[in-house]
């Protein structure tokens, strides 16, 4: 396999977590269980098989190898990708396909689907996605992937099997709709596109970024410019009731080292041994 570059791996209840992010480098990941992806700041050769990405806004780290993924999935005769993005992120990255197909001289075939916040897409009988705004500097979109299943309503439970298939055979709806958020994806935002999203503290793994841990970075500046400071995560410790929470898209300005000091001085637990940082 080819690795052209870093890509990181954590498995968790059932799901492999993959991916890269470093704020203003590059940022993409990817669960394969569930044919899906957010962000193409790069895209990893292994990631190409992932027909489904969610893009979570248009800056350059988190979209820019868009054209080479679409690329090489038709040179290696795949079907066409399915990218979902804002809405106003659309034309323009048409624009850019219809311009880098003049320069290879080579087609770009690709699905591009304009998302908006409060909408909700079915990638399977079992499977959906909602989108949720977040706060950055340009119209950003956030992602919560559920699992939705049939359950027998509650006044159902114990009747026989014959039972249960008349009341079915009469019209009666005999069962309800039963979501489970699986996984939460934030991208860039500032503290409020997370609060605004209950799911995101409650799905089972919560992709989130935190850009800035230093004590000495201004958080009304941080989050004027739409991202997380270590102390946005102590402040909503109680708020996070998922598995696991991966902190991501630190800042360049530090090093690992003076990351994993800084936050275990700020959260020794690391909120009960879920928080993991993605360095």
């Amino acid at each position: 396999m080819v690795n052209n570059v870093p890509v990181k791996s954590l498995q968790h209840g059932g799901f492999t977590i993959e991916g890269y992010s470093r704020a203003a480098v590059q940022t993409y990941w990817r669960v394969p269980e569930l044919s899906l992806g957010f962000d193409l700041g790069a895209q990893p050769w292994s990631f190409m098989g992932t027909e489904n990405w969610f893009v979570s806004h248009g800056h350059l780290d988190h979209i820019a190898a868009l054209p080479v993924y679409v690329s090489r999935r038709r040179m290696m005769k795949m079907e066409p990708p399915r990218i979902y993005l804002p809405e106003g992120v659309i034309g323009p990255v048409r624009e850019i396909l219809k311009q880098f197909s003049r320069m290879d001289r080579g087609r770009m075939p690709v699905e591009l689907i304009a998302i908006q916040p409060d909408q909700e897409i079915e990638l399977s009988r079992e499977l959906v996605v909602t989108t949720t705004a977040t706060t950055h500097t340009v119209p950003s979109i956030g992602f919560v992937v559920w699992d939705r299943r049939k359950k027998l309503k509650d006044e159902y439970v114990g009747l026989e099997g014959h039972e249960i298939r008349d009341l079915r055979q009469a019209g009666t709806e005999i069962t309800r709709e039963v979501r489970t958020p699986l996984i939460a994806y934030l991208g860039d935002s500032s503290p409020p596109g997370l609060d605004n999203c209950p799911a995101m503290f409650e799905a089972k793994v919560l992709i989130c970024e935190l850009t800035f841990v230093a004590p000495d970075h201004r958080k009304d500046k941080i989050h004027k410019f739409g991202h997380m400071h270590l102390d946005d995560f102590v402040d909503r410790r109680d708020k996070f009731k998922n598995e696991l929470v991966i902190a991501s898209h630190l800042s360049t300005r530090y090093h690992p080292k003076q990351v994993e000091k800084m936050v275990q001085k700020r959260l020794p637990d690391m909120l009960d041994d879920r928080l993991h940082l993605w360095l």
